[in-house]
């Protein structure tokens, strides 16, 4: 023998929940989005927290063309151009097909830099971030017991 209940019995209560980036402007309403931040451009080389993490880009690269005609970023960053600009030199990874051999020019998997490497805003979290680097957690993890006994 079946029950039947109706869904409504089943429904759960709307939750209360704000949305960090959207604010309490409800779903069904559109927001106002919020101004664009400044890139940073300090041109200095940011400390990396993760193992593996792609450089970020120190600079603006508004305006920069980065198709299959052309690269800019090449036009600084290619091997054969880091003396003249003092920019630093693509990784000798990029310049491997994925077998690991190594090619003359970038690596067309390699070529559209932004799909790694992202310019940074000045600009303050969305949401709140308890991230701590590897070495933070190595450090705390091995220091000697300070607690008396």
């Amino acid at each position: 023998m079946g029950i039947l209940l109706s869904s409504a019995a089943w429904a759960a209560p709307p939750l209360e929940v704000e949305d960090p980036m959207r604010g309490p402007t409800p779903i069904a309403e559109e927001t106002n989005p919020p101004l664009i931040s400044p890139i940073e451009n300090k041109d200095i080389k940011r400390m990396r927290t993760y193992s593996m993490q792609p450089p970020t880009i120190p600079h603006k690269i508004d305006g920069y063309q980065i198709d299959k005609n052309y690269n800019r970023c090449l036009a600084c960053h290619a091997r054969v151009k880091t003396e003249e600009t003092q920019a630093p030199p693509l990784s000798v990874t990029h310049y491997m097909d994925r077998d690991s051999n190594v090619l003359a020019e970038v690596s067309p998997r390699r070529y559209f830099c932004v799909q790694c490497h992202v310019p940074q805003a000045e600009a303050k979290p969305l949401v709140s971030n308890t991230y701590e680097d590897i070495d933070v957690i190595l450090k705390r993890l091995t220091a000697p017991a300070t607690g008396k006994k």
